[in-house]
Order: structure tokens, then sequence, then C-alpha cells
């Protein structure tokens, strides 16, 4: 019951409105994890960045199961298995930025798509955590069994070979 698990990784990008910007992201996701990305919303008006309610304004797609493990191979490579510890949350999880596309092993440069980078959000998880999101009986995760900040690097240093940097 206390072995780590990826429960799922996310990759985002935020192309500010829609349009050519966006479809790039759409093809990029599609590109790297080989799944069909979905374009995310606006909910919330904001006149002076011409943003309002059900503005497509990005894209992202979630992997998980066996292939998340082989994408997130891929995207520390293009981190140089280096990551500092300010990557990593209270609660376990971690996310970075991949700057360019084209440092993932695998993944070709695409004239029409042009260089973008985009987000990786991994999030981890224990057998038992399904208590919190359960409809029947939902109950929160006990402390002892939540997962902390140091023993997502310690599981990230063992089963990546990761690097943490201070």
């Amino acid at each position: 019951m206390r072995e780590i698990k990826i429960d799922k990784i996310t990759l985002n990008i935020g192309s500010g409105g829609p349009g050519e910007k966006l479809e790039k992201a759409l093809k990029l996701l599609k590109k790297v994890s080989d799944m069909t990305p979905v374009k995310t919303k606006t909910k919330k008006r904001i006149p002076t960045w011409g943003i309002r309610p059900n503005l497509e304004i990005g894209a992202k797609v979630t992997i998980r199961g066996k292939k998340a493990e082989e994408l997130l191979r891929r995207l520390l490579v293009a981190k140089k298995n280096k990551l500092t510890k300010r990557k990593f949350d209270k609660f376990g999880n971690l996310s970075f930025g991949v700057e360019e596309y084209i440092s993932i092993p695998g993944v070709e440069y695409d004239s029409t798509i042009g260089i973008i980078g985009f987000e990786c959000a991994v999030s981890l998880k224990r057998n038992g955590y399904r208590i919190a999101r359960r409809r029947v009986m939902a109950h929160p995760i006990p402390s002892s069994h939540r997962i902390t900040q140091e023993e997502s690097m310690q599981y990230m240093k063992e089963k990546f070979n990761l690097t943490i940097e201070a």
C-alpha cells in the first residue's frame, strides 16, 4: 500500500487565444503524446486581456498508465534528468516546463508548428487514494498515507535516475 505510482501526466499549452497558435498547440500535443488533446476554455471575463467566457485559449492532454511512465522518461531526458527542489509541491506532485519540444528524444522538428514549449504536471499516488474520490463513503486520505515532498523526490531519484538540485 505504501508503493508510489504515477497517477497521471498532464501536458498543457496556453496559447492566449483562439486561432493559429491554438491549432499549433493542438498539433504539438498530438505529436508528443500520440493522444488527442482537448481545448481549454476560459471561465471568467477579463476585458483588459480581451478574454471572455467560453473562449478557447489553450490545449491539454492527460496520459495515464505505462504510456505515462514512458513519456515521463523522455521528458526528463529533455530536462537532462535534472530538476530543482522547487518543482515538487508539498503533496508530492511535480511540474516542470519543456522550453523546446525538439529536445525530446523521438520528436522531430515540424516547420508548421515552429518552436513551442509546454508544461508537464505529474501527479503521484499510492494504492488507496480512491477513497477520496469515490461516490459512496468518500473520506479524506489520512496524513500518514499522503505522499510527502521528500518521498516523491526519493521515488523520482530511484525510478527515473533524476538529479535534484537545491
